[in-house]
Parts: C-alpha cells; structure tokens; sequence
C-alpha cells in the first residue's frame, strides 16, 4: 500500500492556504513553500510539494478545459429542453445501476452503499425535476400560441399568418 501524502494529512486550512499559494505562484517556487511550511510547523520537502503541485496542477488543467469545452458546446447548441442533461443522468443512471449489479463485498474496493443510494436519489429527483420543468415549457408554449392564434385572428391575419405564428411558437416546445 502506498504512503499516504504527507500533504493530504494537512489541516483544511493550511491545505487551503498551499492549494492558493500553488495557483497564485504558478505552481513553482517549491522552496518557498517549504519554507513557510515549516514556519507553520510542518515539514514538508519541496520534492513532497512538487509532487502534490504537480498532480493539482493537472487536475486544475483537465477542469478549466473540460469547463472550456462545456461552455463551448453550449454556446454553439443551446440546449433549451435539457437533452445534454436528460442523457448525461441516464448515463449516471445506467452507470450506478451497473455498479450496483456487480456489488460484491471485496475490502480492497469498500463501496460506500449510503452515497451510492444518496447519488441515486439526488439523480431520480433531478430527472422529475427536469420533466416537471419541460411539461411546464410545453403547456406555457401551447398557452402563448393559442393566444396568439386568438389576437392574430382577431387583428384580421390570414388563417395562413396564424398558422405559421403557431407552427413557430410549438416548434419552440417540441
């Protein structure tokens, strides 16, 4: 079994401090911080903090892409009924389903059952939560159209006018 990080046993708020300090110094001057450590009262070796830096400057990287990308693709395909959403829980679903099947009792690999179940719960109100919310977009939209409809043809638009209006505004929530 690996040695546990000297850096991951760090009071929260010192590792929060170290955490900051890497960013703000752009993940180098290792010494430094070995100093200022140590004024705090734990001694921990440059090579210790590089290693840990090192890991946490990747993990920052693969996240500010990954948040990079998101924003991207939302941008260029707005996803207005939640679709991206509605499939990203499935996946969750059908992954914690997976590991569910395939529990067996193995002490190398302890599953936490309690958050498994808590994970499954929070996934089952949010996929209601979104299909609560999508019903109400469709009705709103049914409501906004046959309103039109009515000021349309009242106004005296050509049943052809309304039509498109209508068509228009249920594309909206189809």
């Amino acid at each position: 079994m690996a040695k546990r990080s000297k850096i991951e046993g760090l009071p929260t708020a010192v590792k929060e401090w170290l955490d900051a300090a890497l960013v703000e110094g752009n993940f180098s001057g290792y010494e430094q911080l070995e100093a200022e450590l140590k004024q705090r009262g734990f001694d921990i070796g440059k090579s210790s903090i590089h290693r840990y830096g090192s890991q946490f400057e990747q993990r920052l990287a693969t996240l500010k892409m990954a948040s990079q990308q998101a924003k991207a693709i939302v941008e260029a395909a707005p996803d207005e009924e939640g679709a991206v959403s509605e499939a990203l829980m499935r996946l969750v679903q059908e992954k914690l389903f997976q590991v569910m099947l395939d529990f067996q009792v193995d002490p190398d690999k302890p599953l936490n059952i309690a958050s498994a179940a808590k994970a499954i719960a929070e996934l089952s109100r949010a996929t209601v939560g979104q299909k609560k919310w999508l019903a109400e977009f469709r009705e709103k939209a049914r409501n906004a159209a046959e309103a039109v409809t009515q000021v349309a043809k009242k106004g005296g638009l050509s049943a052809e006018a309304v039509d498109t209006i209508r068509r228009e505004i249920l594309g909206i929530a189809s």
